[in-house]
């Protein structure tokens, strides 16, 4: 299925630096194959699952009750006795209506998404930004835990913004809540895409 929302600089995954993979390291992927749904789930409906041609997708168009649910996802993996366990997970965010002015310069909009990583307690390895002429600044904060990266239409007030993030140690509600505050937007849509699903990373042929 081809999906305009699943599209990943081969730019930013070269700049990645892969943390070295001790027995610590390794630790969160040996429990992710093996662990139970978190109880604390229960009590949040979460957003409709959707899996599609291997794809395991969750949209979501209300902050509120998202953010909620995305607290709670944060607990462990895998996330609910229905869902195929995963390496990691890809949130994509539509920011529509924002203060426009907030997305015009490299300065403000690098800033909230470096920002918006600290406060998500993710490991920032990097992060590079470009403005440009006339309008939009494009990103990315590379953390030890993945990536968050950012684009934005300042002229039509929008920004796209992807949270890839893994190990079950980042808070991304936080990151989310950061750039709300700095971006503003008066709508926003969710995409929650799980990356390295374990029936595709345990394949042998």
């Amino acid at each position: 299925m081809a999906n305009p929302y699943i599209l990943v600089s081969t730019l930013v995954f070269s700049a990645i630096a892969v943390p070295s993979l001790t027995e610590t390291r390794l630790s969160w992927i040996k429990r992710l194959f093996g662990r139970k749904a978190p109880a604390a789930m229960a009590a949040v409906a979460a957003p409709t699952i959707e899996t599609e041609a291997g794809w395991t997708l969750i949209p979501a168009d209300d902050p509120e009750s998202f953010g909620e649910w995305l607290g709670k996802d944060e607990e462990g993996l895998p996330f609910r006795p229905d869902e195929i366990p995963s390496l990691g997970s890809h949130l994509l965010i539509e920011m529509y209506g924002c203060n426009g002015a907030t997305l015009e310069t490299e300065e403000i909009v690098g800033k909230a998404m470096s920002d918006a990583a600290a406060a998500s307690k993710a490991t920032i390895v990097e992060q590079s930004f470009h403005e440009f002429k006339p309008f939009g600044v494009s990103g990315a904060v590379i953390i030890q835990e993945s990536h968050y990266t950012i684009h934005t239409w300042p002229e039509h007030r929008y920004a796209a913004v992807d949270l890839f993030y893994c190990g079950g140690t980042v808070l991304v509600h936080k990151a989310v809540e950061v750039l709300r505050e700095r971006f503003q937007p008066e709508r926003i849509k969710f995409l929650v895409v799980r990356r390295g699903l374990q029936h595709d990373v345990e394949r042998t042929n």
